[in-house]
């Protein structure tokens, strides 16, 4: 088996993706890994963005990024090699890309748990991830919330 010296951690900024990032900078820490966290934008933001610059709007969300890394997991990022990114795009075919293009040993992301219409409807980018990537995918279910067990 490959040695994992590279992984790749997509994320929406949301706390359930945050789960998968955790996971990631934990695995990465184990195993002398480095970590690129990775955030997706829509392109069609770009459209509606006031200042119509590319430039700006990747640096508006890089700071986003900048800041859910540090409200989240500052105890991690001073034991783990960890770089960010930000790319407009759909989720799913640049997480691939990216992945294969920089040569990932791994992607670590959460899935957001959707079933019924809202699956079939929008699918799922850890899922199309898992079909599609190149290199193994590690999906984190979120826990189970035990308010809608009915127990």
């Amino acid at each position: 088996m490959k040695k994992i010296e590279k992984i790749l951690a997509p994320t929406d900024l949301s706390d359930l993706s945050g789960l998968g990032v955790s996971y990631a900078l934990e695995l990465a820490r184990g195993w002398g890994a480095s970590v690129t966290v990775y955030y997706v934008a829509d392109a069609a933001e770009l459209s509606t963005y006031k200042a119509r610059s590319l430039d700006g709007l990747i640096e508006r969300h890089q700071q986003s990024l900048s800041q859910f890394l540090n409200e989240h997991f500052a105890d991690l990022l001073a034991s783990v090699e960890v770089a960010s990114k930000v790319e407009l795009g759909t989720p799913a075919s640049n997480i691939v890309a990216e992945a294969e293009k920089s040569g990932y040993d791994l992607i670590v992301m959460s899935t957001h748990g959707r079933t019924g219409v809202a699956h079939m409807l929008m699918g799922s980018v850890t899922e199309q991830v898992l079909r599609n990537a190149t290199c193994p995918v590690f999906s984190v279910r979120p826990p189970k919330d035990p308010s809608k067990s009915g127990g």
